[in-house]
């Protein structure tokens, strides 16, 4: 028998649990606020936050007496949203937490939530997610809080889409519609833009709807009969045609991107510089780490998918040896496989790493199941037989229980924290060791004549030692095979 629970019970609930009504705040206890006072130096320069944030007033177009002449900073009209959510396995505390980072998305979007309800069900109804009665207690808490839009935590099919629409008289949307929102927001480059705009056709294309002139026929063509006139497709079909040739152009062009990659890439495996792959949650702060690590100077900011293209950065080990360091887009539950798809190519960075940094937050109320979301999607990409060093990130915030747990149970595991610099030398040392390590160790005396061979030995391989001496530079290298035949001709030494 199912069994459910009145949207007013369940608000109290999780007005208790969260105070201020399911806010972002639930998922991430720091505060939200960003000062360069206190966040620059952990974070960095972060060279696009000014112009994701800031609205530049023109000066003399005022109609006011005294005319503002700085940079203002308007609240836009935000969507006013209720949660909903069906809650069918695990605990209760599971499916708080789920509507909580549902929560947090709809912030990240702009949107202000205003309520939030959970109903127990064995499934969720094939007809309005929710069933038709709980519809209707919907549609009540709609109008009690003046809301102008329903999500749902999961994605609805086309049929319920339209049917819950109907009984709440507002704009509904579901998980998936909401994460594209985002990443359509947040994607700056030409490649990230291509990706969304694919992963949101691929979204449309089964719900698109149409009315009156909509369904009508398009007149039959050509100078024939009347017997041979088709039927013509309807407005509908028109629109289906178009998306599916777009979603083909899109394809092309992001496989023509993908070469472009690709090519980066062989030039990197060509110099044998070997790569490291940051991935984790969403929010579990990989940019931070990145800038901590290399400088990159890309954004921070407390907020779920806040950067999306993924940034390559040169980075040196504390032995001397040059290595790329990648941040990869964030991952989430339930990810939209639309996503996972049109973000194939990027996240194929992760396939083709030599070491994996998955990022976690030791901060977040359930970093086990991060854990396992980040590694599902690892699996879809092919990335299995990468290594992998677990960052317990955030542990000056997080629970020393928890941080006891998760060093226990994840071997390869480092607690640091991105914002005091905690850990981080230990950190670079474990990289360090666990990089894929040149297999052939020579010595060879290189003449002075030579200094690009040895200059090939300090970019290419890992010094061991190195003496100056009269006849030559006196080397003790490991190198990959190429290198070491080069350095074959002045191996053994005959001076030492």
């Amino acid at each position: 028998m199912t069994s459910s629970s009145s949207p007013s019970q369940d608000t109290k609930r999780l007005a208790h649990a969260y105070p201020e009504g399911l806010r972002a705040d639930a998922l991430m206890e720091e505060d939200v606020a960003w000062s360069y006072e206190i966040d620059g130096e952990r974070d960095g320069e972060q060279f696009d936050r000014s112009e994701r944030a800031a609205l530049r007033r023109v000066v003399g177009l005022s109609t006011e007496l005294e005319d503002v002449t700085e940079v203002e900073y308007r609240q836009l009209r935000l969507e006013r949203v209720v949660l909903v959510g069906v809650w069918t396995t695990g605990t209760a505390q599971d499916a708080d937490n789920s509507l909580a980072e549902l929560a947090a998305l709809a912030e990240t979007a702009g949107a202000v939530v205003l309520d939030g309800v959970i109903q127990r069900r064995d499934k969720p109804d094939a007809a309005t997610y929710i069933g038709s009665g709980k519809a209707a207690e919907l549609r009540d808490v709609v109008l009690e809080t003046g809301a102008d839009t329903v999500i749902c935590d999961g994605e609805l099919s086309p049929g319920q889409l339209i049917q819950l629409e109907d009984v709440v008289k507002v704009k509904v949307i579901d998980r998936t519609a909401l994460i594209l929102d985002i990443f359509a927001q947040h994607a700056k480059s030409r490649e990230g833009k291509a990706q969304v705009a694919l992963a949101q056709m691929q979204y449309m294309l089964p719900r698109l709807r149409g009315w009156g002139q909509s369904l009508s026929r398009q007149m039959g063509g050509g100078r024939g009969g009347l017997a041979t006139r088709g039927p013509g497709e309807t407005k509908i079909e028109t629109d289906r045609r178009r998306i599916r040739e777009k979603m083909a152009k899109m394809r092309r062009e992001i496989a023509d991107m993908k070469t472009g990659r690709e090519i980066k890439r062989q030039e990197r495996r060509r110099n044998k510089v070997p790569s490291v792959a940051i991935a984790g949650y969403t929010n579990a702060g990989k940019s931070s780490l990145l800038n901590r690590l290399t400088g990159a100077g890309v954004l921070v900011e407390n907020a779920l998918f806040a950067t999306l293209d993924p940034t390559v950065r040169r980075a040196e080990t504390p032995s001397g040896r040059l290595y790329t360091l990648a941040d990869t887009v964030g991952f989430v539950r339930h990810l939209p496989h639309h996503l996972v798809e049109a973000f194939r190519s990027t996240m194929e960075e992760v396939g083709d790493s030599d070491l994996i940094l998955h990022v976690v937050d030791g901060s977040h109320p359930n970093p086990e199941e991060q854990l396992a979301a980040v590694r599902e999607v690892i699996r879809d990409v092919g990335a299995t037989d990468v290594p992998e060093i677990v960052v317990i990130n955030k542990a000056d915030a997080a629970d020393p229980l928890v941080l006891q747990r998760l060093l226990r149970v994840e071997k390869r595991s480092i607690a640091v924290s991105a914002r005091t610099g905690r850990g981080l030398g230990e950190l670079l040392a474990l990289i360090d060791n666990e990089l894929p390590r040149p297999a052939v160790e020579i010595e060879a005396l290189v003449p002075y004549t030579h200094g690009k061979l040895v200059a090939r030995c300090h970019t290419e391989g890992e010094v061991i030692s190195e003496e100056h001496t009269a006849e030559g530079t006196l080397l003790k290298v490991r190198v990959h095979e190429e290198l070491a035949a080069d350095l074959a001709p002045y191996a053994p030494v005959s001076a030492a």
